[in-house]
Parts: C-alpha cells; sequence; structure tokens
C-alpha cells in the first residue's frame, strides 16, 4: 500500500473542512478524488503534502506515520505535489523551473532516473518551450511544466490537483495518456483531485466521492457514471 488515510480530520478558523476521510491508494495505482468545487478535494491533497494541519486521524505512506512531518520531510519520503495553479516562477523558464525539482532532489537521499528527457516523453509539447518564460505560457502548458517539476523529485505518489481543468478535448487527451505513462514508464502512483467524472475515467482505476468534506462513496469511475445519484452528487 502506497497511501492510507484513516479518519482524517481537518479545521481552519474552526470551520471542519474535511470530517472523518478515510481513503487507500495502492502501489502504481491511478486513484481519481471526485467532488463538486469547494466539496473539498484540495483540502485532502493539502492536508497529504502537509499544508493543512490535521486535527484527528493518520496519513500512512509506505508503511510509516507521516501525520505530524513538515511538507519537506513528506517530500524526501517521495510525495510530489502539482497544485491546480501550477505555482510557477513566471521569470524562470519551462527548463528552470523543471530543474528546480532535480536541484530539491539532489538535496535528499531520493535518486532516480528521470530526467529531461523523460520529461518530454511525458508531455511532448514543452521539448520546444524549454526556452521561454513561464509567464508566456497557456493554462495547459504550465501545467505540463508544474507536473514535470513535480516528477523530478523522483516520487512514489504524485497528488495532482485539478490537472484537466480548463482543458479542450485534444489536450485532455494528451493529458490522460501523460498520467498512463507516468504510471507505465515511472511506476508512480496518482492521487488525482478532480471535478469532471468524464475526464477522471479516462485514467483512474478507483475513484472516491467527495462531498461537504466527507468521502460518501468508493467505487470504479464506471460504477458513477451508471448511476444517476452519484452523477448528481458529482455535478454531471
Amino acid at each position: 500500500m502506497s497511501l492510507k488515510i484513516e479518519n482524517l480530520e481537518c479545521r481552519i478558523a474552526a470551520t471542519n473542512i474535511l470530517r472523518s476521510c478515510s481513503l487507500e491508494v495502492g502501489q502504481n495505482e491511478v486513484v481519481c478524488l471526485i467532488g463538486r468545487n469547494g466539496a473539498g478535494k484540495s483540502s485532502i491533497l493539502k492536508s497529504i503534502i502537509g499544508l493543512y494541519p490535521c486535527q484527528t486521524g493518520k496519513i500512512i505512506f509506505d508503511d510509516q506515520d507521516i501525520t505530524n512531518l513538515t511538507s519537506h520531510e513528506r517530500v524526501k519520503a517521495g510525495i510530489a505535489y502539482a497544485p491546480e495553479d501550477s505555482r510557477l516562477f513566471p521569470e524562470l523558464t519551462v527548463e528552470e523551473n523543471i530543474q528546480i525539482g532535480f536541484w530539491i532532489t539532489s538535496k535528499t537521499e531520493r535518486s532516480g532516473s528521470f530526467d529531461l528527457e523523460k520529461a518530454f516523453h511525458i508531455f511532448p509539447a514543452i521539448e520546444k518551450l524549454t526556452k521561454r518564460r513561464a509567464d508566456t505560457l497557456s493554462g495547459g502548458e504550465k501545467k505540463m511544466v508544474s507536473i514535470s517539476r513535480a516528477l523530478a523529485l523522483c516520487p512514489s505518489l504524485v497528488l495532482l490537483d485539478e490537472s484537466f481543468e480548463g482543458l479542450s478535448p485534444l489536450v485532455v487527451n494528451a493529458f490522460s495518456e501523460a498520467m498512463k505513462n507516468m504510471k507505465k514508464d515511472l511506476g508512480v502512483s496518482i492521487l488525482l483531485a478532480e471535478s469532471n467524472i468524464h475526464n477522471a475515467s479516462l485514467v483512474a482505476e478507483r475513484s472516491f466521492i467527495i462531498d461537504r468534506g466527507e468521502i460518501i462513496f468508493e467505487g470504479s469511475p464506471s460504477e458513477i457514471l451508471e448511476n444517476e445519484k452519484l452523477l448528481k452528487l458529482v455535478g454531471k
């Protein structure tokens, strides 16, 4: 088992944003967390990477309790995070943004074979963009660079927040192929937060529905697509 969350609760400014959430991501598995905007998807990812504190519950990663570790300690343990807004350094080039991931990895005990050539294999479109400043990129291009930077950390688990959001159908297909290649060629596990079940079904093997901070369903994407009540819950 790569990741296991047990009865996770998170409170910000006296408001419970996560309530007794439990989920699992297996080794080399793609799992999707589905929910409407504001349902708690991003909050779970931020709790896993250590940006949000947990009041109760546990986060177990590769048989280690990481609940009280700092974010950088979780990165050293093998978790990488690509946020919804990409968070690139705007004045740096595409290559320089990705190189930051390699530099961070060089300061840890992690090792791996991921390099720029592998980034180009996962996202062929960025090969011609290496000298472009990040603030000149489209939204989809920024997401590609953000995910490549996360992969440069040589993780065993990647957290992807709304990677499909705002993409054209053509780019959605390219991203779904990239995620499949991440799993096949890099051997990583992926936890994807997504509001569109149709996009999630392109890559996910299992899905969890979150609503108002609670996990209310676990099953395959096809089970959601075939159930009108579940589709209404996720807003599709």
